[in-house]
């Protein structure tokens, strides 16, 4: 079992714009020795949109709630919608509203640059607001790679029924989890990325318990978004960030290169007893029938172990490529 180090949830909330109120849990500037960039790699950033309610925009076309156009380099943006609806629109032409379950997935790569905004349907009418966004990193073999930005339904996403551990028959279903990408015992997500990595999108409706498997070489992160529950024995409420401890073997590190990492990892499975994954438990009582279910975000990915320096929207792996990037955006060769 992935034992867990510490439950985050003390950030204030604050406004992207005026269109996003969020707290962000992980933030890869930080530099605190018991959480930071070391312990959430390849994620760089995750800001946990809570749900809030917007009244009607009277000036939905006009004034949309939301951020104008920015740019960002060096890693995926990745937005998951809850409640409302988000329009984006970039520099290569994308533009596409997402709706709640959708995902979009943007690649940075070597520069683009977006907006973000409430849907005009969903300004109109006002309503409950919720999303979550992140940042994954790249890898330097992917950093300057063509920006590009996919949008997935909640349909085109494999679901996979989570079963009561309990239960004598063992078939007994307590609830669900979405594969947005990654791979859940053979079943892989919608999504490809550039390195291993899990994000599945997890709802718990019926009492029970239910035993998550995430590989032992990943840094492993789990939201808890609705809801209460007991996680490893541990109970804990929405608005938590669980950190795990870091990954069973920590000689691992990619430094990019991906290939190598497999083989570790092959060569630790046939060669020692250490398990190719750890298991977390999670634990579900509903008091009655009116309970709200838990509702849950896992992130795991496999650490790049490589150096990063960024600032603001854009994040490479040296100063003076951070240096060129801001000289870039400064003279019109962003993104070329």
């Amino acid at each position: 079992m992935r034992a867990i180090k510490h439950v985050h949830g003390d950030k204030a909330p604050y406004w992207v714009g005026d269109g996003f109120f969020v707290r962000t849990l992980i933030n890869y500037v930080d530099n605190h020795p018991d959480f930071n960039y070391s312990h959430t790699d390849p994620f760089l950033l995750f800001d946990y949109g809570e749900p809030t309610v917007f009244e009607p925009n009277p000036e939905y076309q006009s004034q949309p709630h939301g951020i104008g156009k920015h740019p960002h380099k060096g890693f995926d943006i990745v937005t998951i919608a809850y409640a409302g609806e988000i329009t984006h629109g970039d520099s290569m032409g994308g533009r596409h509203d997402i709706s709640p379950g959708d995902v979009q997935w943007m690649t940075a790569g070597r520069g683009i640059t977006h907006e973000e905004f409430h849907s005009e349907a969903f300004g109109q009418r006002g309503g409950v607001f919720s999303m979550v966004q992140m940042w994954v990193n790249l890898p330097s073999t992917h950093k300057l790679t063509d920006p590009k930005y996919q949008t997935f339904k909640r349909t085109d996403m494999p679901v996979v029924t989570l079963l009561d551990d309990n239960a004598t028959d063992h078939q007994t279903p307590i609830g669900k989890a979405v594969i947005i990408t990654g791979e859940w015992h053979g079943i892989t997500g919608a999504v490809s990325t550039f390195t291993p990595v899990n994000v599945w999108d997890i709802e718990l409706h019926t009492s029970g318990k239910a035993t998550l498997h995430v590989p032992n070489l990943h840094n492993t992160l789990l939201l808890v978004q609705e809801g209460e529950l007991l996680v490893n024995g541990t109970a804990v409420n929405a608005g938590s960030l669980i950190q795990f401890e870091a990954p069973s073997d920590q000689n691992v590190h990619t430094q990019g290169n991906q290939a190598q990492s497999k083989q570790t990892e092959s060569e630790q499975n046939t060669h020692t007893s250490i398990p190719s994954t750890d298991t977390i438990e999670l634990r579900y009582r509903t008091s009655d029938e009116s309970s709200t279910p838990v509702k849950l975000l896992l992130l795991s990915g496999e650490p790049i172990g490589e150096p990063v320096a960024g600032h603001g929207p854009f994040v490479m792996n040296t100063q003076e490529e951070l240096r060129q990037t801001f000289r870039d955006y400064q003279t019109g060769n962003f993104g070329k």
